[in-house]
């Protein structure tokens, strides 16, 4: 009886103990995550570069800062999208759950229609110019001009055609990386739990589609890697002209992977073809398929300084992931047109765009 007594006073002791360590401990814990953010988001060392992005903006807030940029170009007041985005960033503290397109309404009539400048908006906003510079490593050179081809009005002589003659446009000239009509299907996946080889987070985006479905060059830039690796199988690192993106293509097609002419150093133009999807990966050996469901993984880290270079399988907290969820939404409004090449196992795009610089 004694023994009984004693026992569940040292459990009444054991349990009191911890409560009281709990409120000791968790409103510094509360403190310190309240905090994080905030020195995170000045994203300064004593090498002063940005060490942490976490891009929030939202499907909505792209499309209406694009439209504000699209429909103003060429005109006194240029509403360029990326300020505008960076302006609202810093005051919605990054978090673009509760987006209204009436403040960006706001914002833009405060430009045009009272004639300020974005510097005269955000003198005193403390963290606009992170939220600009974060915000440029993402979306920089989507939006701009751009060369097409176009074939002109057939001529008079039975059969032939005008020859194609390049037109600069302005607009989104970065492309979906699942070329138009051929279906997918994706949700935030961002941050979720993997297995295979050792417990992380899923540090991209998947997209559900067929063997074979022909992947795009999101944006121009250079191949930086190219072959097998046990976690993405096949996969492709392109990265940007401007070289703060890098983008993953993983998983790609067991066999014929990529397009043919495609090797480390090569330059691909927004819109190219540069491999098919596949479910190739989790396996040391090469060419092995190990996934179950056939999708493109789709990953983009942003670099602001060279140490930060690494590709998701070999995660280490230097680099800087997105999720890029509402950016994939984003860009389904251009998908690129391809044609299949007879005779060959690939696929080529329809019409050849330029970036203009």
């Amino acid at each position: 009886m004694e023994a009984k007594k004693y026992l569940k006073r040292i459990k009444w002791v054991v349990l009191m103990s911890a409560c009281g360590l709990a409120c000791i401990c968790l409103p510094r814990y509360i403190k310190q995550r309240a905090g994080w953010e905030t020195e995170q988001r000045e994203a300064v060392t004593s090498k002063d570069f940005i060490k942490w992005v976490d891009f929030k903006v939202s499907y909505e807030a792209l499309c209406d800062a694009y439209q504000y940029d699209l429909e103003s170009y060429g005109t006194e007041t240029h509403l360029e999208w990326i300020p505008l985005l960076a302006y609202l960033g810093a005051k919605y503290g990054g978090d673009f759950r509760d987006y209204r397109s009436r403040d960006m309404a706001e914002l833009t009539a405060k430009l045009t229609e009272e004639n300020r400048t974005i510097e005269e908006l955000t003198e005193g906003m403390k963290y606009y110019d992170y939220y600009l510079e974060a915000y440029t490593a993402v979306l920089g050179g989507l939006v701009g001009e751009y060369k097409i081809e176009k074939r002109g009005e057939e001529s008079g002589e039975e059969g032939s055609a005008a020859p194609e003659t390049p037109e600069i446009q302005y607009g989104l000239r970065a492309f979906s990386p699942v070329a138009k009509d051929f279906y997918y299907t994706d949700y935030d996946d961002f941050g979720v739990s993997r297995s295979y080889g050792y417990r992380r987070q899923h540090l991209g985006h998947d997209m559900m589609g067929q063997v074979g479905t022909p992947i795009i060059a999101v944006e121009s830039g250079t191949v930086e890697a190219l072959g097998w690796n046990q976690y993405g199988g096949w996969r492709i690192g392109i990265r940007s002209l401007d070289q703060k993106r890098y983008y993953y293509y993983a998983h790609l097609r067991k066999g014929y992977p990529y397009q043919g002419d495609l090797e480390v150093g090569s330059k691909v133009e927004a819109g190219d073809v540069i491999g098919y999807m596949g479910r190739t990966g989790y396996s040391t050996k090469e060419d092995t398929n190990n996934i179950d469901t056939s999708h493109l993984h789709f990953g983009l880290q942003l670099i602001f300084d060279e140490s930060q270079k690494k590709e998701s399988d070999t995660f280490s907290g230097t680099e800087i992931w997105i999720d890029c969820y509402a950016l994939i939404r984003f860009l389904y409004q251009n998908r690129c047109e391809t044609r299949k090449v007879e005779g060959t196992k690939e696929w080529e795009r329809v019409i050849q765009t330029e970036w203009v610089e």
